[in-house]
């Protein structure tokens, strides 16, 4: 029963990541978000820093941890990581993707893309659906009557959003509405979802090449970074983004 308490809990998806090669990259360690990316996240935090979100959580792979840092700081809370709401897992992790080029172009790929209800090619859709939705509904109740911010990947972020309306999980991957760095939101009264709201907080600093692409595969792949020296602002040497962000 509801309890007449308005909670919001934030999915955010991370910022844009150093990925020259243009790997998909999954849940792979060691890719980084590009000087742009963290740019981004420090968007982010200036645009809804004054938020009364009093519980940051963040996917455990290290372009969420970044993107979550800023807006932590910044509302002087720390970061819990969640196992859950981690990036989907996927076959072509580690590979370079592509429709034109990249490991579509291989027959021996083509056994995996069968079924794309399920997906043959990686975590079931159901089955991200049940963790994200579970870890929403924890960030609800650790800031029930304020806002909750979660750090995730493009995929469980929007696979999250048609379970809460209750669509159908088979999609176009062109037609996701989860840019980088964007928020979808999850407003509750009590334990009621009553309202499903998308914003781009830091919609100005994404390149048009990467707005239209069906993939996210980071920068250097659609378009070199143009906030600074490559590699990215960790100074790291590997490519980076993953299944499709």
């Amino acid at each position: 029963m509801s309890d007449s308490v308005r909670t919001t809990v934030h999915l955010l998806r991370h910022g844009e990541v150093y990925n020259p090669e243009g790997i998909l990259y999954g849940r792979a360690p060691g890719f980084l978000l590009s000087d742009r990316g963290m740019a981004m996240a420090e968007r982010v935090a200036e645009r809804i820093g004054d938020r009364d979100i009093t519980h940051v959580v963040a996917s455990p792979l290290e372009r969420a941890q970044q993107t979550a840092g800023p807006l932590a700081k910044v509302r002087g809370v720390e970061i819990t990581t969640d196992e859950r709401v981690i990036e989907s897992g996927n076959i072509f992790e580690g590979r370079p993707f592509s429709v034109g080029d990249g490991v579509l172009r291989r027959p021996s790929a083509w056994r995996h893309l069968w079924n794309p209800f399920k997906p043959s090619w990686g975590e079931p859709y159901a089955e991200v659906a049940a963790r994200m939705w579970a870890a929403v509904e924890d960030a609800r109740e650790a800031a029930r009557g304020h806002e909750a911010l979660i750090v995730s990947h493009q995929l469980p972020i929007w696979i999250c959003r048609l379970h809460a309306e209750k669509r159908r999980f088979m999609h176009d991957p062109r037609k996701r509405l989860c840019t980088l760095c964007s928020l979808t939101s999850f407003e509750f009264d009590g334990d009621e979802l009553v309202s499903v709201g998308y914003a781009e907080p830091a919609g100005d600093m994404i390149p048009e090449a990467e707005r239209r692409a069906a993939f996210s595969s980071g920068t250097g792949f659609t378009e070199p970074n143009d906030l600074g020296a490559q590699p990215g602002s960790q100074g790291a040497g590997s490519p980076a983004e993953n299944t499709d962000g």
